[in-house]
């Protein structure tokens, strides 16, 4: 008689001292059966913009692909100490990326454009995920950076392009609201058909374009400075403004880009976007 009771006498403290440790039994099971706790908690996803709100007389130049690489462009950015970005895509850049080094080192930021410059709407996101992160860690191996930006190859885009990037570490989504044309006019994708403070500015580049990407810069730059604008540093005037306050766009944009003349000349490489 004195054993059974002595056993249920241990089995009664054995059960007191799991609770005390946190150790009931099935607990360990029951957070393993819930996959609410096991899963973290989303990104937000990244704004798509081509305008940034602000009071200072800048405008934002944009270059994308790298496809089109004049020497004189990085003498015409170190002169001038023009901040301008540069969206690569590894594909067109190739053998070509000690040029942007020369350029990083004089000013110019670095941003991703993809690996490959696929139109990325309606992709799975396991591919738009390869081709944003894929070329995240190219750039992070060639300059040991982690690029903010990123601009959809022919600025389009949808819910899961936007997911794909949040998760690869991208902050922004950037288009454009102005495009440079090969005979040095701006077209511009909405609103107000003028240069304004804020704007992101695309100036389309390619092997074999004419005027270069130096000279139709520089008829850019006397075009800002005639409307009393500069400019400015893409990466700073979004720092900050990242929180929801940025113009930008719906998401799962579904058209392209409207492309300039330059891009529809037929026997000439077309610049992409």
């Amino acid at each position: 008689m004195r054993r059974p009771a002595a056993a249920l006498l241990c089995a009664v403290l054995l059960a007191g001292c799991a609770a005390d440790a946190g150790e009931r039994p099935g607990a360990a099971d029951s957070r393993a059966q819930d996959p609410a706790r096991a899963v973290s908690a989303p990104r937000s996803l990244p704004p798509v913009v081509d305008h940034v709100p602000t009071r200072e007389p800048v405008v934002f130049l944009t270059y994308d692909d790298g496809a089109e690489r004049d020497p004189r462009f990085v003498g015409l950015v170190r002169e001038r100490r023009l901040p301008v970005s540069m969206f690569l895509t590894d594909s067109v850049v190739g053998p070509g990326y000690g040029h942007f080094a020369r350029l990083r080192a004089v000013g110019a930021s670095i941003q991703n454009h993809t690996l490959d410059h696929p139109a990325l709407r309606g992709l799975p996101y396991a591919g738009q995920r390869a081709e944003i992160c894929g070329q995240q860690h190219k750039l992070r191996s060639r300059f040991g950076i982690s690029p903010r930006l990123f601009r959809p190859p022919y600025g389009t885009y949808d819910r899961t392009t936007l997911r794909a990037a949040a998760d690869c570490g991208i902050t922004a989504v950037v288009l454009w609201r102005a495009s440079l044309s090969a005979d040095g006019g701006l077209t511009y994708t909405r609103g107000e058909p003028a240069l304004r403070a804020g704007d992101i500015v695309s100036v389309p580049a390619g092997e074999s374009m004419s005027p270069s990407l130096t000279e139709r810069t520089e008829r850019l730059l006397r075009e800002i400075e005639r409307r009393g604008l500069r400019v400015g540093r893409l990466e700073d005037h979004l720092e900050g403004r990242l929180e929801g306050h940025l113009e930008g766009h719906p998401e799962g944009r579904t058209e392209s880009r409207s492309e300039s003349p330059s891009e529809r000349t037929p026997g000439r490489r077309a610049a992409r976007n």
